[in-house]
């Protein structure tokens, strides 16, 4: 009975023990859910999501230049910054002697920093390293990472890290170098493309808030690239412009020179070579090629007197304003007053009665003094202004110079500029604003704007460019007789720019330099413009060099290199010979 009692007993406190924790629960569970569903529950769940998110700003992969073939031009590498983690360091010599041996640092100096990190988390030994240049030492990492897991225990090497970075890369190195430009370390294009369109090949930089969960990684924003780039440059034509531009100046004697091949029916430049070159894989060299930055494509950014090349927009302006026909006869005495100041020609001789095509064959600069002056001030540098000198022409490369042309009412123009500047003297152009205005005579008075862009290509899409006309200086009728003027003068003094079985127009140009405001006769710039074939122009070439000093004639340096360049110029073009395009023509 008192056995019966005790089992009775323990069953009620059992009971009553059960049912405590059972109302324990209950509460607890009550206290759960309550909390969850409180105001203060929804605070802590907003300020949980913001740590479980981290806010970066996603910068997209810069856009790649092409050339107008589909040759890439700059494009993207991977390189790495070789570095170590100091808390997972376990050996700073064995780190410091595979580092400096294999990439070519000082062993103190690494070993001193591993040292002495002065509070940083993660060391940078050494920055942009390429895939190759890594190799070595990332194959000595994985091999003592494998033989320290193999006998247990941490790797000497262990902390060391290679993170990946995207650097800009220049497959063709100097190659076209003074149209690209570059783009430095500071993330940001310099000179030509790289700076004019910096901001379309960057791309926009995405700020967002991305989970810390790996399992979450598909949440993470995909960002475009930046715009792809087609330029109109020709990649097999700039190499050999290049390279006849090289051998020129050894032949001449020059110490730079320029130049630029574009279509003068649409303003595309196929190509734009001058000298020096930078090798744009070895950007940080700059300050060894260019003491100014002027320097790095002086067919935009550098101005200089034309001399007698500009005598073409002279002409031009003279037979537009009916001031002169072809057959205008001028008796040149070799001298001509303008202003009070005597003008003589180039070789201080009289030639006696020319015509309009004699005073080009010959660049007689009393003829053009005389035609200027025949104008009236006036009427020539309106004529001068609707060709662009003086301005911009709004070429798509950055650094371009805007020229000089003084006109009547500036302080520092005289009465004589007008007899001068007729024959490209007083006047500073660039080699691009010569191009952009003779493109007129070519293309049936009108202006083209030179350009390098073709086509962008951003998000699956291409879009191509097509510019505007410049404007039109001269009439149809004009370009058509003086196209014709300049290739029958060329033709006549039987010229070193003539090209085998191709009609082409030009003019030549000799421009003594000025120095402490007096001419030099025996230092000269020398340039010549030309294009063809003549009846139906698709090329037009500007060749300029500085002081050769083989001859210091345009004729004897500057003609041959633009036959030379013309040459290889309806060759890769494919432009097949007169003869044979007329005769395709007429049937």
């Amino acid at each position: 009975m008192k056995e019966f009692s005790m089992r009775q007993e323990y069953a009620w406190r059992s009971m009553l023990v059960t049912a405590f924790l059972l109302l324990f629960a209950l509460l607890v569970l009550g206290q759960i859910v309550r909390i969850q569903v409180s105001p203060e529950a929804q605070i802590f769940r907003d300020q949980a999501d913001n740590y479980a998110m981290v806010k970066k700003t996603f910068y997209p992969e810069r856009g790649e230049i092409y050339d107008r073939d589909g040759h890439l031009l700059a494009g993207n590498e991977t390189v790495y910054t070789v570095g170590v983690n100091i808390p997972d360091m376990v050996d700073a010599s064995a780190i410091a002697r595979e580092v400096s041996g294999k990439l070519g640092l000082d062993y103190e100096e690494t070993y001193q920093k591993l040292l002495n990190p002065y509070g940083l988390v993660f060391v940078p030994l050494k920055n942009f390293v390429r895939s190759d240049e890594l190799a070595p030492l990332k194959t000595t990492f994985e091999q003592m990472k494998k033989d320290a897991a193999a006998a247990y225990q941490p790797s000497p090497l262990s902390g060391l890290e290679f993170q990946p970075n995207l650097q800009r890369s220049y497959p063709e190195n100097e190659l076209a170098s003074n149209v690209i430009g570059f783009f430095n370390r500071d993330s940001r294009g310099n000179f030509g493309v790289e700076e004019k369109y910096n901001d379309l090949l960057a791309g926009t930089p995405v700020d967002a808030w991305v989970p810390q969960d790996p399992n979450r990684a598909g949440e993470i924003p995909k960002v475009p690239d930046g715009t792809t780039l087609i330029l109109t440059i020709d990649r097999d034509l700039q190499a050999a412009v290049e390279r006849s531009l090289d051998q020129a100046l050894l032949d001449y004697g020059a110490e730079n020179g320029t130049v630029i091949v574009m279509n003068p029916r649409t303003g595309e430049i196929l190509a734009m070579a001058t000298t020096p070159r930078l090798n744009l894989n070895e950007f940080w060299k700059y300050s060894e090629y260019f003491n100014q930055s002027y320097e790095y494509n002086p067919a935009i950014s550098m101005q200089y007197e034309p001399g007698s090349v500009f005598k073409i927009l002279t002409m031009a302006a003279g037979l537009d304003t009916g001031t002169v026909v072809p057959s205008t006869v001028y008796t040149d005495t070799g001298s001509i007053v303008v202003g009070d100041v005597l003008i003589q020609n180039w070789d201080r001789r009289p030639w006696g009665p020319q015509d309009m095509i004699g005073c080009l064959q010959h660049s007689l600069n009393v003829c053009h003094a005389w035609l200027s002056t025949a104008m009236g001030q006036d009427v020539f540098y309106d004529y001068m202004q609707r060709f662009g000198i003086g301005r911009p022409t709004g070429v798509d490369l950055a650094g371009e110079t805007p020229g000089r042309l003084k006109v009547p009412g500036d302080l520092d123009w005289y009465p004589v500029d007008l007899g001068t500047n007729a024959f490209g003297q007083g006047v500073a152009v660039s080699p691009i604003q010569m191009v952009m205005a003779a493109s007129a005579i070519a293309n049936d008075g009108r202006m083209v704007t030179p350009h390098v862009l073709y086509g962008m290509v951003g998000e699956g899409r291409q879009v191509n460019i097509n510019m505007e006309p410049a404007g039109t200086p001269i009439r149809p009728e004009t370009a058509h007789t003086l196209n014709e003027m300049l290739a029958i003068s060329l033709e006549n003094e039987a010229s070193l720019a003539l090209v085998p079985g191709y009609r082409v127009a030009g003019k030549t140009g000799t421009a003594e330099i000025p120095v402490n405001g007096y001419y030099d006769s025996s230092q000269t710039n020398v340039s010549f413009i030309g294009w063809g074939p003549v009846d139906d122009p698709q090329f037009m070439i500007y060749v300029w060099l500085e002081r050769p000093s083989a001859s210091i004639w345009a004729n004897d340096t500057a003609a041959p290199l633009f036959s030379e360049v013309a040459q290889k110029v309806v060759i890769l073009l494919n432009i097949p010979p007169d003869a044979v395009r007329l005769q395709v023509a007429s049937q």
